[in-house]
């Protein structure tokens, strides 16, 4: 290296002390993976650990596009945090419920500083050093309150920041934007340079000289962004529809603006591939049936173009899973609609906080910076309590379908099948239970109330004893009338050990559509004291939401769907002090029914939910969490996986001796 490069690598090597970048990199050079990859995967995950990173090219080591030298977009916010922040949300959940969805639900509620600028990978840690500059630089000056003043057109709707807060604002955006443009320089190159050639950590690049390198780094390229001019907004609502305009405006106007408030600058980035791209999530578990499908794991993000869906048949679209990378078809009514920032990922924050001095912020400096946050002690004290508490309070429910029913493998006519003339059960196929409880009418109204089957009850046994394994601490049960289900919740119980210390609370307004049940009459159901004699741990002193008595024949839709609602909103609301999961087993259309009121969804077209139903396994399972700091609650990954197991069809010995 000659004299001019030493001391220039010098340079270089002193302004890396201290920066994440080598540490992260590092680990994943030295498992072999190429450097331009490990950049995209430490840019992809938000540069927080390396573990994410190796996670991520694990989960992409089939991307047709992992190789592409394709940046990610980044963009700088500033965010309310705080009552202000909660009263924003309020009126994101109310003006989507009373005027449907318009543009601004794609986003959380913010002001944009700096909109999106590309930045190489390599150089996105000098993005978080100019975040740190700017906010330090302008932190003295930084306004103790952001005063809003509500504005309103046919289209837009939100609140203008104007006068002395709204300058030093655009100061703090200008210098960030001055800083990021001057930092994102050569300095990185230089350090994987020396790391690829000195070690032999990358075969592929070991070879290369420093120029060949430099060009394959696009050395050339600068990182430049542009501050935000235009007037500062927190918009609220945008491209509505007119007549909604007035509705929107008193909901506005009710948003108090006395409320303090912690202003969050915070560095975001997306997929630049998929700006225009629809995004969609995937709701159910989905196993691909041909070698050009997507497999699909619930939570799982996917991009899907509007345009190019020409080779799709209907009830599917081609999309490109954001967890893989991959393209393929998928079951669109598997999914629905994604906000546009639920895939952007947060790097870096810095929080503006007057409570503490400058001085002390300065000290505290190296033991509140963790997790790529800039923030003082005091502030980072108050938000680990917050954290803390809104840990312990954050309520789930996890909606499970029952087991395996004895009519799904025997028909309509499995009664016959199992009884004698004088109407007692028999067992003719090991599939059948090996009995079954007493009812005041006789076996025949088991008909339209069928039972487990002992696989459906093997099934139900397994999926406790993964509950049981996954540690999760069920607190309360709730289970629709129809026997299915009670046995399923009972055996879940029986296999978690709790069914001495849980009663199961029989709740009629999660019973399945009565519309596909047989029979012009409301289904006979075993009574709450008929399952207590059968040895079920049955909650007497439970008032349902909806009385088994209310239960319609033939219900419409938007029947079932309003019960449904109903009796899931009760069951939340009256389990405040629960800290642990609330367990609902019901039918497979629970799964739609009983989350998509806690996720602020409308119900699906009844086609739709046809469709969709009929897809959902035994003891399929869907897990909703409630998201105290954003407002919402969310569909997360199941506690314990799914239960896939093939058909075992009727066998006759004798059938097969006579051809043989």
């Amino acid at each position: 290296m000659a004299a001019a490069e030493t001391q220039l690598y010098a340079k270089v090597s002193n302004k890396l002390k201290g920066r994440s970048t080598p540490l992260l990199l590092e680990p994943l050079l030295a498992m072999g993976f190429p450097v331009h990859t490990s950049l995209k995967a430490l840019a992809a995950t938000g540069r927080k650990t390396a573990e994410e990173a190796l996670a991520w090219l694990h989960g992409h080591c089939n991307d047709p596009s992992l190789d592409d030298p394709i940046p990610q977009e980044y963009a700088l916010f500033l965010c309310p945090t705080g009552p202000l922040l909660e009263k924003l949300q309020e009126f994101w959940r109310e003006s989507k419920r009373q005027c449907a969805k318009n543009r601004a639900h794609e986003v959380f509620p913010h002001v944009t500083l700096c909109d999106f600028f590309t930045c190489e990978d390599q150089k996105v840690e000098c993005l978080y050093e100019a975040l740190k500059r700017a906010g330090d630089r302008l932190l003295g000056s930084f306004p103790m309150a952001v005063p809003l003043a509500l504005h309103s057109s046919i289209s837009y709707l939100g609140f203008f920041l104007n006068g002395g807060p709204a300058d030093v604002i655009r100061e703090f955006a200008m210098t960030f934007a001055t800083e990021a443009s001057l930092l994102a320089g050569t300095s990185v190159h230089f350090w994987i340079f020396s790391r690829v050639r000195g070690h032999g950590l990358n075969l592929r690049l070991k070879n290369l000289t420093r120029a060949s390198f430099l060009s394959h780094c696009s050395l050339q390229k600068y990182c430049t962004v542009k501050p935000c001019t235009k007037q500062l907004h927190l918009t609220l609502a945008h491209k509505f529809y007119p007549h909604h305009q007035r509705t929107l405006e008193q909901l506005a106007r009710a948003i108090p603006l006395g409320h303090g408030c912690q202003w969050t600058a915070a560095l975001y980035s997306r997929d630049m591939r998929f700006v225009h791209y629809q995004t969609l999530r995937a709701l159910f578990q989905y196993q691909p049936q041909n070698a050009d499908e997507l497999m699909l794991s619930p939570g799982d993000y996917i991009f899907v173009d509007p345009t190019q869906q020409d080779e799709a048949s209907e009830g599917w679209v081609i999309g490109i899973s954001q967890r893989t990378g991959c393209r393929g078809f998928l079951p669109e009514n598997y999914t629905d609609r994604a906000s546009e920032s639920d895939t952007w990922v947060k790097h870096r924050t810095y929080t503006f906080n007057l409570a503490a001095d400058l001085n002390s912020r300065k000290d505290g400096e190296a033991s509140s910076r963790r997790g790529g946050e800039f923030l003082s002690q005091t502030a980072r004290s108050l938000s680990g309590i917050q954290a803390l508490q809104a840990t312990v309070a954050r309520k789930s429910v996890l909606v499970v379908r029952h087991g395996e029913r004895v009519d799904q493998i025997f028909g309509k006519s499995w009664l016959q099948q199992c009884s004698t003339p004088d109407g007692k059960y028999y067992r003719p196929d090991l599939n059948f239970p090996c009995s079954l409880p007493r009812r005041s009418r006789g076996i025949k109204d088991f008909e339209n109330d069928p039972p487990l089957s002992s696989c459906g009850i093997f099934q139900s046994r397994i999926a406790g004893d993964a509950l049981l394994d996954s540690g999760i601490r069920i607190s309360s049960v709730f289970a629709s009338p129809a026997l299915r289900c009670v046995q399923t919740a009972k055996l879940i119980l029986e296999e978690l050990k709790l069914e001495k210390k849980i009663k199961i609370r029989v709740e009629p307004g999660i019973f399945e559509w009565t519309k596909w049940e047989a029979g012009k009459t409301s289904p006979t159901l075993m009574s709450v004291e008929e399952l207590r004699e059968a040895h079920f741990n049955i909650d007497t002193d439970y008032r349902p939401a909806f009385p088994l008595s209310a239960l319609r024949p033939a219900e419409s839709y938007q029947e079932y769907v309003d019960r449904c609602t109903a009796s899931v909103l009760q069951i939340v609301d009256t389990r405040l002090q629960d800290t642990g999961v609330i367990l609902i087993v019901s039918h497979g259309s629970a799964l739609d029914s009983c989350t998509r009121p806690l996720l602020g969804l409308p119900p699906r077209e009844c086609g739709d939910f046809a469709q969709l139903v009929r897809k959902i396994p035994s003891l399929g399972m869907c897990f909703c969490e409630e998201n105290k700091e954003e407002g919402k609650w969310e569909l997360v990954n199941p506690p314990v996986k799914t239960l896939t197991h093939g058909a075992n069809a009727a066998f006759n010995w004798r059938n097969w001796i006579s051809g043989n």
